[in-house]
Parts: C-alpha cells; structure tokens; sequence
C-alpha cells in the first residue's frame, strides 16, 4: 500500500550539475544545481532551475549562457563547496582549486577538471513560482578522451558522475549496468 507523503522535490536520479558563467565583470563563478535534466532532442537543449537569489541567476540572464559540468565522484568536496558558498562573496575556483577554461562557443566558463561539459546558450527562461526555468541550447559537448567508449561517445562508467538524493540531502554514484534500452522488453 503507497502511502502519500505530500507535493515535495523528488525524483530519481536527480544530477549534480556544476553550472559555470561569468558575471559582468568577467569573474568565473561555478554553483552547483540539482534541478534540471535534457529538456529536448532537437535542438539538443537541457534544462536547470534557479533561484532568483542565486549570483548564477543574473549571470545567465546578462550573458545569455552557461555550462553544464559533470564531475566525477572524485570530486566531491569540491563540488559540495561549490554549492555551500555563493560567489558573490567567494572566488570559488580559488579556493577549490578548480581550474576555469573559457567556453570556445558561448560566454561561460567551463571546468577543465570534470569530464563532461556542455556549453549552452540561452533559448528560453519561464518564471515558474520560486524559481526560474533556464533552457540551454547545447552549442557542444565536451568530453575527456579516457572516458569516451570504443563508439567515442560519454561512457558512464569512466565518468562516475554524482548524483543527488533531495530527500535526505545526500550524494550517490551511479549503479550497475542492468541491460540495454529498447531491447530488454521486447518479447523472445
């Protein structure tokens, strides 16, 4: 028997983004943003929700751009900082020790420790109660070579990407492979 337990935020899994912009003054500034998700196949678009208060927030609006960073479990720390401090007051990548790379197609800055990068342009922001719903074009996709598969494309088991658990407000890796998409279900 389910037993319900109210409107909250959870889904399964929820990402760890690190979102990398620049504010006015061209300072790098990376916050880390557990809602969001692809949002469209074409044009290739993913999608992150911001608090109005955020230092990111106005940085998007006055660039029009931003990347996503997935880091790996290796850090942690770092990434957890990121989302402890703001960097309105705090040079984040200094004090992490994360090394901003300038985006080669939109405005932002992008992490060169993480193994997963998209470069995004703003195509759409919807005010949606609390927050604001940023969709990113993706201009590209950034990823190391050692964690590329035979195919070269992302191979998740080299990047080990975090991901969040809003309910208890903890961090998890990914699990096993349990089978192949669109051939698991199919009767034989």
């Amino acid at each position: 028997m389910k037993k319900s337990i109210g409107a909250i935020t959870v889904v399964y899994p929820t990402p760890v983004f690190v979102v990398g912009t620049y504010d006015k003054y061209a300072k790098a500034n990376a916050m880390v943003a557990a809602w969001g998700g692809i949002c469209c196949s074409d044009p290739a678009c993913v999608s992150i929700s911001l608090r109005e208060a955020t230092y990111t927030y106005s940085n998007i609006l006055d660039k029009k751009a931003f990347t996503i960073n997935i880091p790996s479990e290796s850090y942690i720390k770092e990434v957890d900082y990121c989302g402890i401090v703001s960097g309105k007051a705090e040079d984040k990548f200094a004090a992490t020790g994360l090394t901003p790379v300038k985006g080669e197609l939109v405005d932002a800055p992008y992490i060169k420790e993480f193994p997963l990068i998209l470069e995004c342009s703003l195509l759409h922001s919807i005010k949606v109660g609390l927050h604001t719903l940023f969709i990113g074009q993706i201009k590209d996709v950034k990823v190391e070579e050692e964690a590329l598969t035979k195919e070269g494309l992302p191979d998740i088991e080299k990047i080990k990407p975090l991901i969040f658990n809003p309910s208890s407000r903890t961090y998890y890796s990914t699990g096993k492979c349990l089978g192949n998409a669109f051939s698991i279900g199919k009767k034989g």
